[in-house]
C-alpha cells in the first residue's frame, strides 16, 4: 500500500532500440557476397568446362559413326587412313603436341595402347590403324576397330 501523499514514480516502458537499417550491409554480408560470387564463378567455369568437353567427345563420335556408315570393303584402306587421323586429331587436343604430332606405325599404335587401348592396337584390331592407311588391300574388321576407337575416345574425354 502506498502512503496517501506520495506521487508515482515516473517509469516509462520498455522502448526497443531502432531496426538497423538494410543498406549498407555489414562488413560480414559483404565478405560472404564476395565468396558466394567467387564459388558461383568458379563452379560455373567448372560446369561450361564440362559442357565443352562432352560437346566435343559427342561430336567426334558422331564423326566416327559417319565413317563407320561410309566404310565400304573396298575402301579399306581409306576407311584405317579415317579413323587413325581423327583419333590424332583428337590426341592432339588431349596431349602436348610434340609427344604425339610425329608418331606414325608402331609408335603410334603404342601410344594409343598406353593412353586407353590396353593392347587391342598392336596386338587386336587396332594394328590395322598402323598398316591400314599404307596397304592397297586390308582386311578390315570395322565393328571392332570403330568400337575400340569409341572406347579410346571415351577413356581420353572425360
Amino acid at each position: 500500500m502506498k502512503p496517501s501523499g506520495e506521487q508515482p514514480l515516473p517509469l516509462r516502458d520498455i522502448h526497443l532500440p531502432p531496426v538497423p537499417d538494410f543498406w549498407p550491409p555489414a562488413p560480414g554480408w559483404w565478405l560472404l557476397a564476395i565468396v558466394g560470387t567467387g564459388l558461383f564463378l568458379y563452379a560455373a567455369w567448372q560446369l561450361w568446362r564440362l559442357y565443352r568437353r562432352r560437346h566435343r567427345r559427342r561430336e567426334v563420335l558422331t564423326s566416327l559413326s559417319a565413317i563407320g556408315q561410309a566404310f565400304r570393303p573396298e575402301k579399306a584402306a581409306w576407311f584405317a587412313a579415317e579413323v587413325s587421323g581423327l583419333l590424332r586429331r583428337v590426341a592432339l587436343q588431349r596431349y602436348p603436341r610434340p609427344q604425339v604430332a610425329s608418331l606414325t606405325g608402331d609408335d603410334w599404335l603404342r601410344f594409343l595402347d598406353e593412353t586407353g587401348g590396353n593392347g587391342a592396337f598392336r596386338a587386336g584390331p587396332g594394328k590395322v590403324l598402323g598398316t591400314g592407311p599404307y596397304v592397297a588391300q586390308t582386311e578390315v574388321n570395322p565393328e571392332s576397330v570403330l568400337g575400340l576407337a569409341r572406347e579410346w575416345i571415351n577413356r581420353n574425354y572425360r
